[in-house]
């Protein structure tokens, strides 16, 4: 039965406080919002601990939800999960991160069939190790598409800051990715 309701039928269901349409929700987006949790996290723990705390807020401001099209409610529920984990990295901003060493310019481009041959899970560990912020700008720009701006205004730095973050952030997987490449 719950299977088949749409998106605002979800939703409504979850704002009677539906225990079966809760069930669904969590179902149909727990999974998606795991690997986008992980993308913002270091380990495992963290991304379940931040998935869990993000469909729990979701639940709690399920009024505030509203259908502008197919997609709209996994999209709300995964900036709800993104402003929380930003959140978190804001709170620990002014803590010093041991990795935020300087790179190397002499590592070559990888090529597209090079990084091709790089396993999708490979390079998302890879851009786990990244240190919290490195992570976090890479991740709102080249996966989730958020301009600079948009960065510097969320994370509290300059559009210049979060341009230059976002090329350490390059470099570092581009070491990455070439000692990958190159081990024996």
């Amino acid at each position: 039965m719950y299977k088949e309701l749409d998106e605002t039928q979800l939703a409504a269901g979850c704002r009677r406080g539906d225990s079966g349409a809760t069930e669904e929700l969590y179902r149909r987006y727990a999974a998606r919002l795991f690997a986008l949790c992980k993308r913002y996290t270091s380990s495992l723990e963290d991304a379940e601990d931040l998935m869990q705390e993000s469909m729990i807020r979701a639940l709690d401001k399920i009024n505030s939800f509203e259908f502008k099209g197919d997609g709209s409610l996994y999209a709300w529920i995964s900036r709800i999960a993104i402003n929380m984990a930003l959140n978190n990295i804001r709170k620990r901003k002014s803590q010093p991160n041991a990795s935020e060493q300087g790179f190397s310019d002499d590592v070559p481009d990888p090529s597209e069939s090079e990084m091709m041959s790089v396993p999708q899970e490979k390079l998302l560990e890879m851009i786990s190790r990244l240190p919290e912020t490195r992570r976090a700008v890479f991740n709102l720009y080249c996966i989730d598409g958020f301009s600079h701006r948009e960065i510097g205004k969320t994370l509290g730095i300059s559009e210049k800051g979060s341009a230059s973050i976002l090329a350490k952030a390059r470099a570092q997987l581009k070491e990455d990715i070439y000692r990958f490449l190159n081990e024996d």
